[in-house]
């Protein structure tokens, strides 16, 4: 099965406020603020759960002697942790805070030199992607692999995917556009942010019933 386009979302929101349907998002002012509001429902379900579909791997390699200033390259801001591990060591890798790190760097004279066993998140490359330091300072070459989950950057253009369920973006997005416009005879925009709620639940249960460990979500 194909994943739903951009342009295929827009133009299903347009069919249920019963518009004309559009060769692209941007052919006209209607369009172009549905795209918006698909865009915006589509980042409230990524957010919603740790799907399936949204875990990838970010594999970071130390350099001896340098313990801060790696980019965790593709991760973006919005990305959620399952795990670390040094897989040149085969050991898992533990958070640490920023204040505890900076102690064990700056209160001693000689600060330890191993291969790392934590890790701390903080600051932002020029490509918007997180940092990370890690702790002993590195003495070796060694592959730290993040496991995270990624959610999808928005829709830009027509034929951009989403491996994110079509159904409850293309409601979320009817009900903005109900409260926008306003009552015209169908559902009322409260019945439709009730349906969309209930079909990102659905979506969510089914989805957790396969993987039972992930059962922390929010479908505000």
């Amino acid at each position: 099965m194909a994943l739903p386009t951009y342009l295929e979302i827009v133009n299903e929101v347009l069919t249920r406020l019963r518009e004309p349907t559009v060769d692209t998002v941007t052919e006209n002012t209607l369009s172009t603020l549905v795209g918006k509001w698909v865009n915006d429902v589509k980042r409230q379900v990524n957010d919603a759960y740790d799907w399936d579909a949204l875990n990838t791997y970010v594999d970071v390699t130390t350099v001896a002697n340098q313990y801060t200033g790696y980019s965790m390259t593709g991760a973006g801001l919005r990305f959620r942790v399952n795990d670390v591990i040094n897989t040149s060591r085969y050991w898992p890798m533990y958070g640490i805070d920023k204040p505890s790190l900076d102690r064990l760097l700056f209160m001693t004279p000689t600060p330890v030199h191993n291969p790392p066993v934590n890790f701390n998140l903080g600051g932002v490359d020029s490509n918007g992607d997180m940092q990370v330091s890690f702790w002993p300072i590195p003495n070796s070459t060694d592959q730290i692999r993040f496991s995270l989950v990624v959610p999808e950057e928005a829709f830009t253009n027509d034929n951009d995917t989403t491996k994110m369920p079509k159904e409850p973006i293309v409601l979320g997005a009817y009900a903005r556009a109900l409260v926008e416009r306003g009552e015209d005879g169908g559902l009322s925009s409260s019945e439709a942010q009730a349906i969309y709620k209930q079909v990102l639940s659905d979506y969510i249960a089914t989805e957790a019933a396969r993987s039972p460990e992930s059962d922390v979500w929010d479908a505000a």
